[in-house]
């Protein structure tokens, strides 16, 4: 399905049915980002959250609790946790990656200062931790507890694992599952717990959420060599720049003869880049057809979303959900 077919974009339909509970996730983010005693908390983390990002995750989870009959109102929490825990990690990861842009708007740790992003960053960690506890559920605090961790375990990974010429498909698995498809699964997942939905239904959000997470996550890898700048918020070609061995370089690297290596490890590892070498490792990924095979890869995972709903009650909810994993992949048709 290309984005042409698309009058109206998954996520957008979705915002539009789920429209009075995200009113109400976006007020208690406003109401838990505010502080009394540190008024940069508020002017960070409202540079970011507000900067126009879709609420992809905190949908997920009002979704996920709406398709399995939850009439409470403890998904709200969740759902603005689920939104804090992913803002406080885009705050470290600017830091970590010396970033420059995001949403298409100067990064927080740009606009102030590296402290400021890590330790705003902080605090919204500990802000979705009081809000986990609110709604009284060991196992959603177990959840979320446990994809923070995982979260945070994946970037660690990344950063023995992003220049390293060695790094397989199996460890970027492990690094993307980890660092994004963690709170995507996470998000899901939640949403069944709280509404009490039956184990298996639970299991089945889960794995949607990790197989929408993976295939999201290579998508965007595989839109840094070829998306425009407004569809990603940062420049094509910056994961080149910043030396990330994504999927598409990995897969270059496992087919490259020793000349094309050295060329890897000079501009990946070495860092020693050129004008004329993001052409010439285009050019490279064109001649070993990397960027269509990660684009199947991406394909599958998102085959791999929409059979998990399987087991999971018809409706508007779930038709919303198996049509956003074709559209995480359409964005690459």
């Amino acid at each position: 399905m290309s984005l042409d077919e698309m009058s109206t974009k998954p996520q957008d339909a979705l915002a539009a049915l789920l429209a009075e509970e995200m009113a109400a996730v976006n007020g208690l983010i406003r109401a838990r980002m505010a502080s009394e005693h540190a008024p940069r908390i508020p002017e960070v983390t409202a540079h970011l959250i507000e900067a126009g990002g879709k609420r992809l995750r905190p949908m997920l989870t009002l979704a996920a609790a709406r398709l399995c009959g939850y009439s409470g109102h403890y998904h709200i929490h969740l759902a603005a946790t689920v939104e804090f825990i992913h803002t406080a990690t885009l705050l470290h990861d600017d830091v970590v990656d010396e970033s420059e842009q995001r949403r298409g708007r100067p990064t927080a740790n740009l606009l102030w200062d590296n402290p400021s992003s890590v330790l705003v960053g902080d605090y919204l960690f500990a802000r979705s931790f009081q809000l986990m506890v609110e709604t009284g559920s060991l196992r959603v605090l177990d959840i979320l507890a446990n994809a923070s961790a995982t979260i945070a375990e994946g970037e660690v990974l990344q950063l023995s694992a992003a220049r390293n010429l060695a790094t397989d498909e199996a460890i970027y698995l492990k690094v993307i599952r980890g660092k994004t498809a963690a709170l995507f699964a996470a998000a899901t997942e939640v949403g069944g717990v709280i509404a009490g939905a039956p184990e298996e239904h639970v299991a089945a959000l889960h794995a949607y959420g990790d197989a929408l997470g993976i295939a999201f996550q290579i998508v965007d890898d595989l839109l840094d060599y070829g998306g425009a700048t407004g569809d990603l918020g940062k420049n094509t070609g910056d994961d080149f720049r910043e030396r990330k061995l994504t999927l598409p370089v990995i897969k270059a690297v496992a087919e490259a003869d020793a000349a094309e290596r050295a060329f890897w490890s000079r501009v990946i590892e070495n860092g020693d880049q050129r004008d004329g070498d993001l052409e010439r490792a285009l050019a490279l990924m064109a001649r070993h057809g990397t960027l269509g095979s990660t684009r199947d890869a991406a394909n599958a995972w998102a085959a791999t979303a929409r059979q998990a709903l399987a087991p999971l009650p018809k409706g508007d909810v779930k038709t919303l959900l198996i049509d956003l994993a074709d559209y995480v992949v359409a964005r690459i048709a």
